[in-house]
């Protein structure tokens, strides 16, 4: 797949550091093995050692090439613990935070913001939030970022074709209600948080070779109807254009006007992206998990994700029920980030 040749050529070209947070798992080390086998990337297992290479014994995969790291042992772990303190000075102690790091996920995103490796996958065992709050907390979201959002890159080949396309957020927000203070003041709007989504699937989708044409969805097209989601994708739309004056963004679209040429023609014939939208926008997490999944279960398309986006590092989450390949894939996606 032209995609994961591109990644992997920039992987060998410029090797990079993947940590594991559950290093026993049988999936993670059946992936370990095939990515330590072909070079890729460097691999550090969380976990304690002799149970990591027993249950790589027991699966007969092969991970000498792998660091181990235990954090019940690890000689570093003070260090870790100081700057752990110093990033939640206030919200922790160091009691608190030296606990934390006893468990993988916050160990592991810790020794990504050491500088012991380049990027983290988790999540075959541990919740979406147990990896996104801890990167939240350590990682931090990068500058000019108000959230972490998630997008999905799906592809599939049809009459003798690649297609790929990507879909936000479909597993981290919930839904989008303006911030505010304690004086009642709004700080941050709705439709500023659904514009970051739209913006930041832009750019992940831009990384795997799309020339993103953003549609951002509701159940109307151009205010053809009224309430739910209407205005706050219509007002995302605006907000998208203030933070990249460059995208190619626009809707409301329902989503037959984002891919139908002929619906196009009718309902918005004037639009650049209506017709021809290949990253879909959702204004709520129900509408995304619905559509990605329906994508991939009657539409052919292998889905890849959730990507996790906004954040200082590449930190992404596996489905608790994915397989070896899925890891690997998410792996040469995630260290091919750094």
């Amino acid at each position: 797949m032209g995609m994961f040749d591109k990644l992997i050529d920039n992987l060998k070209a410029s090797k990079k550091t993947i940590v594991f947070t559950e290093g026993t798992d049988e999936r993670i080390l059946s992936a370990a093995d095939r990515l330590l086998r072909e070079e890729l990337m460097g691999v550090i297992l969380c976990g304690k050692p002799e149970e990591v290479k027993a249950a790589a014994d027991k699966g007969g995969f092969e991970i000498d090439g792998a660091e181990i790291l235990d954090p019940e042992t690890y000689p570093e772990m003070e260090a870790l613990v100081a700057q752990m303190f110093e990033l939640r000075k206030g919200k922790m102690t160091e009691d608190e935070c030296r606990a934390f790091l006893k468990k993988s996920n916050y160990f592991g995103t810790m020794l990504v913001k050491a500088g012991k490796a380049d990027a983290l996958l988790g999540g075959a065992t541990y919740s979406t939030a147990d990896t996104v709050r801890p990167a939240l907390q350590i990682i931090k979201t990068k500058k000019g970022s108000n959230l972490v959002s998630s997008s999905f890159i799906m592809f599939r080949e049809k009459d003798g074709k690649e297609e790929t396309i990507a879909m936000g957020d479909c597993a981290i927000n919930l839904g989008y209600t303006d911030t505010v203070d304690k004086e009642g003041n709004v700080t941050l709007t709705a439709a500023r948080k659904l514009a970051e989504v739209a913006v930041e699937t832009a750019r992940t989708a831009a990384f795997f070779g799309i020339d993103p044409k953003v549609a951002v969805l509701s159940f109307s097209t151009y205010g053809s109807g009224k309430g739910g989601t209407v205005q706050l994708s219509h007002d995302a739309v605006i907000e998208a254009k203030n933070i990249d004056p460059e995208l190619v963004i626009d809707g409301e679209f329902q989503f037959d006007a984002a891919v139908s040429p002929e619906v196009a023609k009718t309902k918005c014939p004037d639009s650049k992206v209506a017709g021809q939208a290949n990253t879909f926008i959702f204004p709520l997490i129900e509408a995304g998990n619905i559509g990605y999944k329906i994508a991939q279960r009657l539409g052919g398309f292998e889905a890849y994700g959730p990507i996790l986006q906004g954040l200082n590092a590449p930190i992404n989450d596996l489905s608790r029920g994915c397989n070896a390949e899925e890891v690997y894939k998410m792996a040469i996606i995630t260290a091919g980030m750094a």
